[in-house]
């Protein structure tokens, strides 16, 4: 565990609004980003065919009047066609690569990037970040909103930031101890894999200068956290966002890392059943739909993020008054529906954890070869535990087995790999490949 403590402290004012004054606020906000959105013509024509007036939009409820909009909507106005504001008004376009289709697009105007940065910034301030601290940014740069988003809210802070991108993590180590980085920010994943090749040249946790660290862009789990924390000798914040709704800054962990506060004065959260499209109570887990309110460029409204999380309203010992939403618990599309058994990847990398001597580093294949789902869980093994005796191995593939059925209810078939073979990337993790969904050649 990390070895210094955090102090509480709060960048805007509009952190820590009363609810009353909040929900006003989303109500004037919400009004003027529909009257935004009609610009679009998509949107128009939605609205339309609802019969919304802008007069119906009196508070945040009001959102359950409003129609969904969900990623095939980008591709299908693609590029630029969810554009609210004329083309010379845009000051930045940031998207996906496309490797899994047509890309998207999302443009934003000057004060978007303005409106981008203070959001990050918020979430950072809250985790830690001071204006003397060095951040070491391990995202790449490019259409990806990630290493630019927090880059400008580390700038916002009046933080230095060194811009080091991806890749070559012997060299990521060498530049962190020679800068003397206090904070890394980067996938999760990619956190745990700098700290095995800082170890792998001798160094200690407490020989890293890190103290605080960042992370988002992928699903984890708390065992991660703990993982992260002990690897690196840091304390570790969660936080959430995704490109169609700004990117990262859409919500951020507190010190009290009790789920991640949504930023409420800038988007309104949902928590729907994925099926039914009905709210859900708080506490359960549903599918987070967002709308912004702020956004000038290209506004969304009730954007489907296939996203499974809860939501919490009871008040933070922080003080600040955004509702909190926990971890992502999976995506809707992301689920595996194993031999009936609804299964997310989530599920597996939290039963590895509990299980000492496998690294947090997994890759689930799963198969048809016959009438039966079968699923393969690749599970590399520490270096300091990797052993040349069969029984010491299959007793530890036996503990995983038993782990991974208690928290998933199915069996899966273990298999044992030597350390550092499965692939690493300072992008998202790939966790599953499912080869029922392979196209026969």
């Amino acid at each position: 565990m990390a070895r210094f403590a955090l102090e509480n402290r709060i960048l805007d004012p509009e952190e820590t609004l009363d609810r009353d004054a909040l929900a006003a606020l989303q109500g004037r906000r919400l009004a003027d980003t529909v009257r935004r959105a009609r610009a679009v013509p998509r949107y128009r024509k939605a609205l339309e065919a609802l019969g919304v007036r802008d007069e119906d939009l009196r508070g945040p409820a009001d959102v359950r009047r409003l129609p969904f909009t969900v990623k095939d909507d980008l591709r299908q106005s693609y590029p630029l066609g969810l554009l609210a504001v004329p083309r010379e008004q845009v000051a930045r376009i940031h998207g996906s690569s496309g490797t899994t289709g047509r890309p998207t697009f999302v443009a934003y105007t000057r004060r978007d990037l303005e409106t981008w940065s203070g959001l990050v910034a918020r979430f950072l301030v809250a985790g830690g970040l001071r204006p003397e601290h060095t951040v070491h940014v391990a995202f790449g740069y490019g259409l990806f909103t990630g290493g630019f988003g927090l880059h400008y809210g580390i700038e916002r802070v009046g933080a230095a930031v060194v811009p080091s991108g991806g890749g070559n993590t012997p060299r990521q180590v060498r530049l962190i101890c020679d800068l003397s980085a206090e904070v890394l920010i980067c996938t999760p994943s990619y956190a745990l894999h700098v700290g095995e090749v800082a170890r792998a040249e001798g160094l200690r946790p407490g020989d890293l200068p890190l103290r605080y660290g960042h992370f988002g862009g992928e699903p984890w789990t708390e065992e991660m956290r703990g993982e992260i924390e002990r690897s690196l000798g840091i304390l570790a914040f969660n936080n959430y966002g995704l490109s169609e709704v700004i990117g990262p800054g859409v919500a951020g962990e507190c010190p009290a890392r009790d789920g991640m506060h949504v930023q409420e004065d800038h988007f309104i959260v949902e928590c729907l059943d994925p099926v039914t499209l009905e709210p859900v109570p708080d506490g359960e887990v549903g599918e987070l739909v967002f709308t912004s309110l702020t956004k000038e460029a290209m506004p969304v409204l009730r954007y489907r993020t296939r996203d499974l999380a809860a939501l919490d309203r009871s008040p933070c010992p922080c003080g600040r008054t955004g509702v909190r939403m926990s971890r992502v618990r999976g995506r809707s599309d992301d689920m595996l529906i194993i031999r009936g058994v609804n299964v997310f990847p989530s599920q597996v990398e939290e039963a590895l954890l509990r299980v000492e001597g496998t690294a947090p580093h997994y890759l689930i294949e799963v198969s048809r070869p016959g009438a039966l789902d079968e699923v393969v869980v690749k599970v590399e093994v520490r270096p300091e535990d990797f052993r040349d005796e069969m029984r010491q191995m299959v007793e530890l593939r036996d503990r995983i087995d038993r782990e991974i059925h208690a928290v998933t209810g199915i069996r899966m078939i273990v298999e044992l790999v030597a350390p550092n073979t499965l692939e690493r990337s300072a992008g998202k993790a790939r966790r599953v490949l499912d080869h029922r969904k392979v196209a026969p050649a």
